[in-house]
């Protein structure tokens, strides 16, 4: 552990880039002060982002509305819950008494509701700073990084449960093991009898702090994990040196005596903390290499998680993860030590425990079922790192089975701008599968680009192991024509490829049928 004085933190050139800046969508940069919120509206409300602010501002008892351009996993509960949804964008969506309206960065400005608002005068905000304002006065766990954070979110949140604590939270996934992506305290409706202490007890919270946008600056932490650091959404930052000046200012952010835990192993994590403890930062290390405060002794995975040997600052550690693979493993050590620097008291058994019972997330590795012997499995991986190592995980799974099973892989790229600067690192990554497939990019944001395809990523590699598919392409047809018993398909990407995973299943079980 490096200790030094609290400062304001490092700082870096050139300037961050922020979404945050008042603009064509946003009027301003924070939640409102000048009054108190009774209402609010949220566009593009399906998301599991913008869901979460929902379900905050619900908890809060804010009256909410939203809208999307489709029905979604996330708009049902949010309707039981009590909020007002409609499907298409339409300014009579918008209440009379609406007192802010939260966007996200795919939010454009004209939509008819972000137009409604500017012309009411209604703030615009974007939604890292509605979960800022909502979680006002709390001491805040961000975790940040280019992969990761999603999965060690939800681990630190099951951690400070295993230890009689019980924080508010908010990611940008389902986790079946919190019941929902947001909330003020694991029980939505505590009884009055107890409602004080819970209150007392939820001080805390855990969230995930998104660089995409540069809109994890809205946040001043308490506790920051970065996972680790790499080029990614340089179509926003333009270039790597002012995502990583983003990195160096959100640090900058963090409270007096605050820390900073970041993961030894991943070079740009370590380059940051270096940084940060010149600057008088207080920074903990994970990692399986020599040196880290955290560090991996003995990692044992199998099909059903891994079994850890952990050396911490307090001791040896025994414990066992629910979850396989070993960027888990990191994944769950910085759980570990950002749960401990934040309740320095709380027993490190006990926030082990709690962290032992956390089955992922959604789209995390998330098995999606078994057919004939050939395992599906969904998984949100849409950076090369995360590819790769998604893959890793997936071989190792089938060789400690002993089958002589295969690992298939059929990816989605996700935006026309990661494809293009990543394409020789996505065709590596994807040439450690036994076979892979790649789909046309998923544009999510981002208008079309005819110039940018699959081939740009299947045309750097020789041989016929990783294939393009074109939009027309029966992805099941050509899964259950090569998958065979003992063999792992993975459905990567960030896109709509989860709603392909189905026919994937029901093309496995007829092919199994006419065997």
């Amino acid at each position: 552990m490096t200790s030094a004085a609290a400062s304001n933190g490092p700082s870096h050139q050139p300037a961050p880039r922020t979404i945050l800046h008042p603009g064509t969508v946003i009027t301003q940069a924070g939640w409102p002060s000048g009054g108190p919120v009774r209402s609010v509206h949220v566009v593009r409300i399906g998301g599991a982002g913008m869901s979460a602010v929902a379900r905050l501002a619900l908890e809060a008892g804010l009256a909410v509305s939203g809208s999307d351009s489709q029905d979604g996993q996330f708009i049902a509960p949010l309707r039981a819950a009590g909020a007002r949804v409609g499907i298409g964008f339409d300014a009579t969506l918008l209440a009379d008494d609406v007192d802010v309206v939260v966007v996200s960065t795919a939010v454009r400005a004209d939509n008819p509701e972000v137009i409604a608002a500017r012309e009411r005068g209604v703030p615009v905000v974007h939604r890292a700073a509605a979960l800022a304002g909502l979680l006002a006065g709390r001491e805040l766990v961000a975790v940040a990084g280019t992969h990761g954070k999603t999965s060690t979110t939800g681990m630190a949140v099951m951690a400070l449960r295993g230890a009689g604590l019980d924080p508010a939270w908010a990611l940008g996934a389902a986790v079946p093991d919190l019941g929902r992506n947001a909330g003020f305290r694991a029980d939505p409706t505590p009884s009055a009898g107890h409602e004080t202490e819970a209150a007392d007890r939820a001080a805390a919270a855990v969230i995930e702090a998104d660089e995409s946008d540069g809109s994890f600056l809205a946040f001043a932490p308490t506790s920051l994990v970065v996972t680790n650091l790499e080029p990614d959404h340089l179509d926003f930052h333009g270039d790597e040196r002012t995502l990583t000046a983003g990195f160096d200012a959100l640090i900058g952010q963090i409270v007096p005596d605050g820390h900073l835990v970041v993961c030894r192993d991943d070079p740009g994590a370590r380059a940051l903390g270096e940084r940060a403890a010149q600057h008088g930062v207080l920074v903990t290390t994970y990692g399986a290499e020599a040196g880290a405060d955290w560090r991996v002794l003995v990692e044992e995975g199998s099909a059903g998680g891994t079994r850890l040997e952990i050396g911490t600052p307090h001791g040896r550690l025994s414990t066992t993860l629910s979850v396989a693979g070993h960027h888990n493993v990191l994944n769950a050590l910085g759980a570990l030590a950002a749960a401990s620097a934040a309740v320095p008291d709380a027993e490190l058994s006990a926030l082990a425990a709690g962290l032992s019972v956390f089955t992922g997330a959604s789209r995390r590795f998330d098995v999606a079922g078994t057919v004939s012997g050939v395992t599906v499995v969904d998984d949100y991986a849409h950076h090369p790192r995360e590819v790769s190592a998604t893959i890793a995980a997936a071989r190792g799974i089938v060789e400690s089975q002993g089958q002589g099973g295969r690992v298939l892989v059929v990816f989605q790229p996700h935006l026309f701008s990661r494809t293009r600067s990543f394409a020789s690192e996505f065709a590596s990554a994807l040439s450690a599968a036994d076979l892979a497939w790649v789909l046309p990019v998923y544009a999510a944001r981002e208008d079309p680009d005819p110039s940018v395809d699959a081939r740009t990523i299947t045309g750097q590699l020789p041989g016929g192991s990783v294939q393009p598919l074109d939009a027309d392409d029966s992805v099941s047809v050509r899964v259950s024509e090569q998958a065979r018993d003992g063999d792992m398909v993975l459905m990567l990407g960030a896109g709509d490829i989860v709603e392909t995973t189905p026919a994937v299943l029901t093309a496995l079980g007829t092919a199994a049928g006419q065997a």
